[in-house]
């Protein structure tokens, strides 16, 4: 089978680079035969495999509006030729594209995300494009996939179009290390954490302005980074708030050092379906603090803490570090719960079905 539609693997950008490697390392260890296609400005990687699983790198436009288009049009016409059992593309925008497979009777599955028509980064014609790849998604692939009951309802209201719905997945374990941390001068439960593309809907903004006035020494690490930001990072980057440090993108071994040793970690982001950095921090056993959106109140449950508005944040953040004795009966909470609905294994036994059923019935 093969997975398109990301960056690419090993994953250092975002969710979807993230869930392609967990999932297509696991299904490789299965014993399944798994491609994935990379973007040539995102994969510094040289191998031919990765961790068993079978790497394209194609080129493409790396520019906001073209990128992930660009790229997925090319892995299709790729994909063709080798007659995978199934096809997984990732992102609504690719929808269109998911009609050249099927031309050839391959089966695909569109895992449409959140939506993306919302985030402010697009103007008109994005928010356009968008709002058509979401009816495409109703009609083209075999089978669309949601993150999240919240996007699943509204696909079956606004288009009474019926979908799998597959959590986004997690680890389920601490790192015991300490090493980013180290590099970083912090120590473990001694730093506040936000992790996000750097993104106005992401709300990091929100975040340092509720920060301000919290009363505490520690200092709040905001990782992530975002390419076609500039202006906006700039202004999260002029706080005059010394606490605040920017670490850019951390992923791997370190990004999960950060989640397993953080005193709390917030999760700000308003747009999109299960995120991914919420499932992670209840997998590794952080206090989480999320804004309160329909998708957040359904991955959190009564595990973790929820805001409105930078009052109510500050006061959560002000109660976890005053209190971290407190917190640890939550901690344990989101890692069961974490264990019980989002972990990759689980999660990857659920596509592994998903995609047995679409070649049977192809």
């Amino acid at each position: 089978m093969a997975i398109l539609g990301t960056r690419g693997i090993p994953a250092n950008y975002g969710g979807f680079e993230t869930f392609a490697e967990e999932l297509s390392i696991r299904l490789a260890a299965r014993g399944h035969d798994v491609t994935v296609y990379c973007r040539s400005n995102n994969i510094q990687f040289k191998g031919k495999k990765y961790k068993g699983v079978s790497l394209v790198v194609l080129p493409t436009i790396g520019t906001k509006y073209l990128d992930t288009v660009f790229h997925s049009f090319l892995s299709v016409f790729h994909a063709i030729p080798s007659r995978f059992d199934a096809m997984l593309i990732c992102n609504a925008a690719n929808a269109i594209f998911a009609a050249i497979p099927r031309i050839f009777f391959t089966p695909v599955a569109l895992n449409v995300d959140g939506l993306e028509r919302n985030r402010k980064k697009w103007g008109f014609a994005g928010r356009t494009y968008y709002e058509l790849s979401e009816y495409l998604s109703t009609i083209i692939p075999n089978v669309i996939v949601t993150d999240a009951s919240v996007i699943r309802d509204y696909y079956m209201q606004r288009y009474q179009a019926p979908s799998v719905m597959i959590a986004y997945g997690t680890r389920c374990d601490r790192e015991q290390t300490t090493q980013v941390l180290d590099q970083l001068h912090v120590i473990p439960r001694g730093y506040v954490l936000y992790v996000s593309r750097l993104e106005p809907e992401n709300n990091a903004h929100l975040v340092i302005e509720a920060y301000a006035a919290v009363r505490t020494d520690m200092p709040l690490l905001i990782v992530g980074d975002a390419p076609y930001a500039h202006e906006y990072i700039a202004r999260l980057k002029s706080t005059s708030d010394s606490r605040v440090r920017f670490t850019g993108g951390i992923y791997g071994t370190g990004y999960r050092e950060l989640q397993s040793h953080a005193a709390v970690y917030i999760q700000a982001t308003e747009v999109g379906g299960t995120h991914p950095a919420l499932v992670e921090a209840m997998g590794a056993g952080n206090c989480v603090i999320a804004y309160d959106t329909p998708e957040n109140r359904e991955v959190v449950a009564d595990c973790g803490f929820l805001f409105k508005d930078t009052a109510e944040l500050t006061r959560q953040i002000q109660r976890t570090i005053d209190d971290p004795a407190a917190m640890n009966p939550l901690r344990e909470k989101a890692q069961a719960r974490a264990r019980a609905l989002y972990s990759w294994d689980g999660i990857t036994d659920q596509y592994e079905k998903l995609f047995e059923d679409m070649k049977h019935s192809s």
